[in-house]
């Protein structure tokens, strides 16, 4: 399969490493899992392509917790399964693209497809938010 290009809103399967997974020393992910890309952009130091993404929790946000639901037509339209998902909003990863954290899907394929672009802007819109008040939480891959 075809590596994407990191589109604002494509959907990856990515080897997402939590920020309390980091803190406790973790370097690899304990799986992979759906991630949206939230921006791509060229790194000033050296051009090197880099992506920032967000990932896709079937756990339930807790109190404090920053996410937005995964509506049931766009986890059908990215193939899915059916349990609720949130994206999570206060927490991603930043990782040269296409890096070694992304993943090949039981399908053979590195992505789902693309969230709806007024969700996507949403998601980008709070998770800037986040980032302005200090409170995002980022891990560098």
């Amino acid at each position: 399969m075809t590596i994407p290009a990191p589109e604002p809103g494509l959907v990856v399967h990515f080897n997402y490493l939590w920020s309390h997974e980091r803190l406790q020393g973790r370097e690899e992910a304990r799986y992979p899992r759906p991630c949206a890309v939230v921006i791509s952009y060229r790194r000033d130091s050296d051009g090197a392509l880099m992506v920032m993404l967000a990932p896709i929790t079937h756990a339930e946000p807790r109190e404090g917790d920053e996410a937005i639901e995964l509506p049931t037509a766009v986890k059908r339209h990215l193939g899915l399964d059916d349990p609720r998902s949130w994206i999570v909003l206060d927490e991603v990863n930043e990782t040269g693209w296409p890096g070694f954290d992304l993943r090949a899907n039981a399908q053979g394929a590195y992505a789902y497809g693309f969230i709806p672009p007024r969700l996507h802007a949403q998601i980008k819109a709070r998770i800037l938010e986040i980032y302005r008040a200090g409170a995002l939480k980022r891990v560098a891959r």
